[in-house]
This record gives C-alpha cells, structure tokens and sequence, in this order.
C-alpha cells in the first residue's frame, strides 16, 4: 500500500504508478499474467484485485485481470494516492482506535497529531502509528512472489488538519482504498463536525454555498469566490447546537469535502471558529471590553490552543459487506473545557458590570 494524499479533505484523484508499454511482437497474454513478469515484487492476487477495483486501465480504459495484453498496448496502473515520496518510520505512538477488520481501521484522532508524513513532518503522525500497530497484528504480513514479505501501509482516504481531532478512516487494502476512495469522490458519505464560532446566529440552520481555491495572497490559506468563476464547488450545511451570545456552538455537515472547508466558510460569513489563528479567530471579536472579560478569553484560549473543530461522526457502506456503517465520538477534554466555561459565564454573566 502507498500512504501518502496529496489534498488533505478534497476529493480524491487518480495517479499514475506504472505505465508500460507492450512491445510490437507481444504474444496475446493475460493482463495479471503479463504485468507480473514486468512489476517487482508483484503477486496475481493484488494485481487482480487492483483491476477489480478498475486501477488498472489500457489505452485510457479500465479492464478485468482477463484482458489479454495485445501488441502496442499502453497499461497504467492509476491509484488514488501519490506514488510514495519517503520510507515510512514505524513508531509506538498512542492512538484511539475505535474500530478496526480486515479491510479498514477508524481513529479518533487527538488534537495536535498530523496524519501523514510530509516536509517538516516525517515522524510522529497519524501513519507512523499505524505502520508500527500493523506490524503487531497477527496477519500484517503478505508473502510476495520471491518469498519475501512485506508489510500492510495505511491509505489514507481522506484527513483532518493537525490541529482538528475526531473520526477518519484509513483503509487497509487496496481494494478497500479504491472503494472508499470513490465514496468520498461520489459524495456517498455522512461527516459531521462540530464547531465553537464567534458570534450569534439569526437563523438556526443555514447552508453556506461558495466556491473554495487557495488565496490568491496566501496560498496556505483557501479562500471564497463567491462568483464561482475560481475555485471547486463546496457547500456546508450547519444548525446551532448551542448559544452563548458572543459564541455559538454548531454542528456541520459536508456536502463536498474540500480542503479547509468548514474554517474558510465559517469566516465567509463572518463566524470564525473560536482560535483559529489561520482564519482570524484567534482574537476576541464579540464581547465586552472589560479587562475579566478579556482575561477570560484569554483563558480559554489557554484551555484550547487550537481551532474549536471536532470531526463528530462518520458514516458509509461498508467497502466489502456493503452494510451500512457509523461512527460517533464524544468531543475531546479541550473543548468540552472551554463549553462549560462559556455555559458558566452565560448563566452567571460575571463580566457585564464593573
């Protein structure tokens, strides 16, 4: 398996692996037959599950592992992640698992954990923790064709940003990978966040539609166009849980899923989530100008050094049973903290009068 995605939470791509191209006197050959003359380390079983999963293509087409290989075919291997740029580090890093079988694991991740590797970060995430738990399983490994054997590597579906916990799914096959892969690019899945924002709401539910794409300025930032000429399509759909006056607790869920979706739409619309330092609401922008009150603030952010995003449940087809699956966690200390601080200042209002 290869583990690393390029686009954190948008949806997935094919990328190219393999490409090879048959010779002018090639005899007609099984497809799974011929590329495991031609692909190291290569097994008949992966490769047939490869192009049941339809990662397999010839001339720009998906085929079954019994298509015979005919002179000048061009064969690509196109999966749904990045070839792999970097040897991953197994380490013993705690995680939570919530649920795990043959096909998939489900983490609730924590708070300040990146998921995979990348520049600046190519140790102590999210897939160096689960390199090192496969490793343990009874069954972590598969015999190649030279008798060697080789290790599962997590694929990452989809991820949540370091600074964000909650449930995320990572397959454990590639046909699994393919599979759920394509239920988050076909929008076959139910994601709910919940979120602390600044600010009161008139209504109690709403629907934010704008299209998202890297700013212009910054290019670690996404950022809104509402014209829709730049950027991807991307809608959230949100409901108050909880009001507290100068924040509001509320709970989001994903039509699309793109990269930074809930924080650049919460600020679109003038309700950034509580300490997200990346889209401004890492300051007070409701409330009082008494110094308790400011003190108070500060507190909290102390409680919660990071954006106020939890990603609450997940739910899908099961990629092998086809039942239908769901995922639910509790939202972590930091945050449940900081609500009852603001349940508390809402009930008793201590910093209104000095």
């Amino acid at each position: 398996m290869i583990d690393l995605v390029e686009n954190t939470e948008e949806e997935q791509e094919l990328f190219e692996h393999h490409r090879i191209q048959a010779d002018k006197g090639q005899g007609l050959l099984r497809i799974d037959k011929f590329l495991m003359t031609r692909l190291e380390h290569a097994t008949r079983n992966r490769i047939q599950n490869a192009a049941e999963a339809g990662n397999i293509h010839v001339n720009g087409k998906p085929v079954k592992s019994s298509y015979r290989v005919k002179p000048g075919d061009l064969i690509q291997i196109l999966l749904p992640h990045p070839v792999r740029e970097i040897e991953l580090i197994a380490q013993d890093l705690p995680i939570n698992i919530v649920f795990e079988d043959d096909d998939l694991i489900i983490v609730n991740k924590d708070p300040g954990m990146v998921v995979h590797p990348g520049y600046g970060n190519y140790t102590g995430t999210l897939v160096n923790a689960l390199v090192f738990h496969f490793q343990n399983l009874p069954s972590h490994n598969s015999k190649l064709g030279d008798g060697r054997e080789e290790g599962m590597r997590p694929g990452l579906v989809h991820r949540i940003d370091k600074n964000t916990s909650g449930i995320i799914v990572i397959a454990k096959n590639e046909l699994a990978l393919s599979r759920l892969s394509k239920k988050f690019f076909d929008r076959d899945i139910d994601r709910i966040y919940v979120a602390l924002v600044w600010g009161d709401f008139k209504e109690d539910s709403g629907t934010i539609t704008g299209n998202l794409g890297r700013s212009p300025q910054d290019r670690k930032l996404m950022t809104v166009f509402p014209a829709g000429d730049q950027g991807k399509h991307a809608v959230t759909h949100w409901r108050v849980l909880e009001r507290f006056g100068y924040v509001t607790l509320v709970e989001c869920k994903l039509e699309t899923g793109r990269t930074h979706q809930i924080r650049a739409h919460m600020k679109y619309i003038g309700h950034p989530i509580f300490n997200d330092d990346t889209y401004g609401g890492d300051r007070i922008l409701k409330g009082t100008t008494f110094q308790k009150y400011k003190m108070f603030i500060e507190n909290c952010f102390k409680l919660l050094p990071r954006q106020a995003l939890h990603a609450k449940s997940l739910g899908f087809k099961h990629p092998t049973s086809k039942k239908y699956i769901h995922f639910d966690s509790e939202m972590p200390a930091d945050m449940q903290a900081v609500l009852e601080k603001w349940r508390t200042y809402t009930t008793n209002k201590p910093f209104e009068e000095e």
